[in-house]
């Protein structure tokens, strides 16, 4: 079995967090989603847990959840295909009521830009060159 992935990431509203993450164009596993949780899908081998504060408690006894109005526990980077799809996603974030986070960072064979969901988790979106990947590899 290949490994995979599972962020869990504490949400204020688990309703709200769906949507807006629906309207980035992510899908749900409605196999590992109650009123409590729900599994989104990010590839065959990445999810994210969202889970509401009581659920992410439970796995965390007697330690405080980060307020991310006034600190960060974790970046989530994401890769994208094309300069394009980074602007895209920032864009879709923003318009569903998040908002973006830091200017664009463009170092020619790398372009990334950020957003803060819904709870104020950051989330950075990268693209990179492949001919650029190519060369470091080669």
């Amino acid at each position: 079995m290949s490994k995979k992935i599972f962020v869990n990431l504490p949400v204020a509203d688990l309703g709200k967090s769906i949507e807006f993450f629906s309207r980035l164009g992510f899908d749900f596993d409605a196999r590992f989603t109650d009123e409590t949780a729900t599994c989104m899908v990010i590839s065959d081998s990445i999810f994210v847990m969202l889970l509401t504060r009581e659920k992410f408690s439970s796995f965390t006894p007697d330690m405080e959840i980060c307020d991310t109005s006034r600190s960060t526990e974790v970046l989530i980077c994401l890769s994208a295909d094309s300069r394009e799809e980074v602007d895209a996603l920032i864009s879709k974030a923003t318009a569903a009521g998040g908002s973006s986070f830091r200017e664009p960072e463009d170092h020619g064979f790398m372009y990334g830009r950020a957003f803060r969901d819904l709870d104020g988790h950051i989330w950075e979106v990268v693209w990179m060159d492949p001919a650029a990947l190519q060369q470091e590899q080669g």
